[in-house]
């Protein structure tokens, strides 16, 4: 899954991004509002991580246009700020939820994968397609209860399958949702990590669960 992360105190940005990446999020960095209002409506992520006090554009402000743009993305505000009408006009504004510095990267974790999975309406954090199980505060996969050690962006790739299980998806898609701006290039990227995932997912099994539909993309369901 891709996040925009916006924080304009640099060293808790670098922070936040290398522990997102190693959690297995493609992630962009943002540190002023200008730059994410611009990433925001440029880019599909799967949530975003706003503060809310930032030089040019103020959070609030970029919420407000994102969502007047007909932005429905998952928006989680971190700020400093603790008084209520803080919360209250990010939560009006249409903030997803609201998240008070400090704060420890496992609620902050648990927090963001609420947002995501809200916004693929996915009501359990326990994906499961055929006897394919993805758990995602584990961010443990099993196959006929044995267990699949993934890659982060692995893992990455199929998560975002999973949350599009039975639809076709193009390369384009996996490449924005799965990379960041400083993901690795080359065109055929997405097909050789889709290789990668198949030779672990579904070799050794009668039933393939990952799909290919030449000229289109791909897909994670049974076959025919």
């Amino acid at each position: 899954m891709r996040v925009l992360l916006v924080e304009d105190f640099e060293p808790l940005a670098r922070s936040l991004a290398q522990g997102l990446r190693e959690a297995g999020y493609a992630v962009d960095v943002a540190t002023n509002g200008d730059e994410a209002l611009a990433h925001g409506l440029t880019t599909p992520y799967d949530g975003i991580l706003l503060d809310l006090m930032l030089p040019r554009l103020d959070g609030l402000t970029v919420l407000r246009r994102l969502r007047d743009s007909g932005s429905s993305v998952g928006v989680l505000v971190l700020t400093a700020r603790d008084q209520v009408s803080d919360r209250v006009a990010g939560l009006d504004l249409g903030a997803d939820d609201y998240l008070g510095k400090p704060f420890s990267f496992e609620e902050l974790l648990a927090r963001l994968r609420a947002v995501v999975r809200r916004s693929y309406r996915e009501p359990s954090s326990v994906v499961r397609v055929g006897d394919l199980e993805l758990d995602a505060t584990a961010r443990a996969v099993r196959r006929g209860g044995r267990p699949i050690a993934l890659s982060a962006r692995e893992y990455g790739l199929l998560e975002y399958l999973a949350m599009r299980r039975g639809q076709v998806v193009t390369r384009a898609e996996i490449h924005d949702h799965v990379y960041d701006f400083a993901g690795e290039p080359g065109s055929n990227v997405v097909d050789v990590y889709v290789g990668y995932l198949r030779k672990k997912i579904d070799e050794g099994h009668a039933v393939k669960l990952i799909q290919t539909h030449r000229g289109l993309g791909y897909s994670l369901g049974a076959d025919a």
